[in-house]
């Protein structure tokens, strides 16, 4: 896997992209997620370095950072950062004794929690030692602008292998304007003005374009209004609704009322905690009662969050769940190729089966209405144009709404290594956004392993929440007999 499979990405963000680098202003609305990655040993770390400087030199993207658009009629662009240095991407810290694994949940959680340098390429790897069991730990996280989940799974096999002993890599210098001469300087200077005089170039053609399409679109109307005088309305009404569908693409919802009324407070405040499932149990038990294994990532814990309630005496009615729809149609492509859903599901007393049912058609229904790239990619240039505090200001309201989200994504179908250790599991943190906590889960060599991202001013006992959504799985292996 250390020659993993070719992948491209382009040169500016999509305007998807670029509304998800606007918002990050506002941390309270990060979209990035992290990887806890458990090892049955600590790895060599020489090792995974010089891996990861010829993973740099084989995705350009690595050692890029962003450069800003002319103001915000253009989308940002990806350059070749001329001071990378590998070594501000790769940091090695130790537990504190007794180094327990509440001790490495908490220790992501403030890894996760650290803002990126934004004048810098968008990524980093922390190793992590002092683990009082022996086992060692990768943590990872990435850009959400650089790629999706899937993309970001393409990238690590980069860095993996499939046996514990393979040979050592060659050591290779990465060429930046430090190392390679004071001419490179020069052309690296030459090659920031080319792409701002393309960028101005192509700005001055999609302002015409726009202009030119704008005029005939207004012309089209005039000369029907007199046999249509509705048709103003009518189009004011659909221009309205696709602004209120705007945040719920963000993933949250526009309209909908609060399901619980235990995750109303929200902060930036993050807790962690980690299950894992039987990938084949899993299976079995989504094909027994019709659905797929995301109906039963999903429905588990929507049980799961019922039961949370329960245990508090209040019972529900419904709840408000957002998950993902992947769009992606080019294997190859790094882009961010997904848009989210958002469902409300019943939350009353039900049986399991039953709440599978209707969570799978409710999800089905919400997933073929997903066209394209989805209303995120249609509608997110426009709102690229607002004032960010509009846009933060909406989706932060918009976003108190929804209960809470999940991701579910796939991983290595067999065993692998980084550096020497064998990967036991990877925690995913996916990002809260707003909401009261994020399930997500990544298959793995036979099993799902999930991360629970939680924000403790809403879910107060976030391993009563692990609890309870591992009781949730139990119960529809229960409903199907298995």
């Amino acid at each position: 896997m250390s020659n993993p499979r070719e992948i491209h990405f382009d040169r500016r963000m999509s305007d998807a992209e670029a509304l998800m680098w606007n918002i990050e202003k506002d941390p309270w609305l990060n979209p990035s997620g992290g990887m806890l990655t458990l090892l049955d040993r600590p790895m060599d770390v020489e090792r995974f370095t010089r891996r990861l400087a010829h993973t740099v030199l084989a995705v350009p993207r690595l050692r890029q950072r962003v450069q800003p658009g002319i103001g915000r009629l253009t989308n940002p662009s990806w350059v070749d950062d001329p001071e990378f240095d590998l070594e501000h991407h790769i940091r090695v810290i130790d537990l504190p004794a007794p180094g327990t694994f509440d001790d490495l949940l908490d220790m992501a959680t403030r890894l996760y929690l650290e803002p990126y340098d934004r004048t810098r390429p968008l990524w980093e790897f922390v190793v992590i030692g002092g683990l009082g069991d022996g086992r060692g730990a990768l943590f990872s996280k990435l850009h959400h602008t650089i790629t999706d989940g899937a993309g970001a799974m393409r990238m690590a096999e980069a860095y993996m292998d499939l046996e514990r002993d393979v040979p050592l890599d060659d050591e290779i210098e990465i060429p930046t304007a430090e190392n390679a001469g004071g001419g490179d300087l020069g052309r690296f200077a030459t090659s920031d003005a080319r792409r701002l005089l393309a960028d101005a170039t192509g700005l001055g053609r999609r302002l015409a374009a726009r202009q030119l399409s704008l005029t005939r679109r207004v012309a089209g109307e005039v000369a029907t209004f007199g046999a249509d005088p509705m048709r103003v309305v009518d189009d004011a009404r659909d221009l309205i609704g696709q602004v209120a569908q705007l945040g719920n693409q963000l993933g949250v919802t526009g309209g909908a009322t609060a399901g619980s009324p235990l995750w109303t407070h929200r902060s930036r405040h993050r807790r962690f905690q980690v299950t894992s499932h039987d990938l084949e149990r899993a299976r079995a038990i989504a094909h027994d009662l019709g659905g797929s294994i995301n109906d039963f990532f999903v429905t588990g814990a929507v049980e799961g969050a019922v039961e949370y309630h329960r245990r508090r005496g209040i019972e529900l009615d419904h709840l408000n769940v957002s998950f993902v729809v992947s769009t992606r149609t080019d294997s190859s492509s790094g882009a961010n190729s997904f848009t989210p859903a958002i469902i409300t599901v019943p939350a009353g007393p039900m049986d399991p089966a039953e709440r599978f049912t209707e969570i799978h058609r409710l999800a089905a229904r919400r997933r073929e209405g997903v066209r394209g790239g989805g209303l995120l990619g249609a509608v997110a240039g426009a709102a690229n144009l607002l004032p960010t505090s509009l846009v933060t200001r909406t989706a932060r309201d918009q976003a108190s709404r929804i209960d809470f989200a999940t991701s579910n994504f796939r991983g290595a179908p067999v065993p692998v290594f980084i550096a020497g250790a064998l990967v036991e599991a990877n925690y995913p943190l996916g990002p809260v956004a707003g909401t009261s906590f994020n399930l997500t889960t990544l298959s793995y060599a036979g099993q799902l392993d999930m991360g629970i991202l939680a924000d403790p001013e809403a879910v107060s006992d976030v391993t009563d929440l692990r609890d309870c959504i591992d009781l949730g799985y139990l119960s529809l292996g229960e409903a199907a007999g298995a």
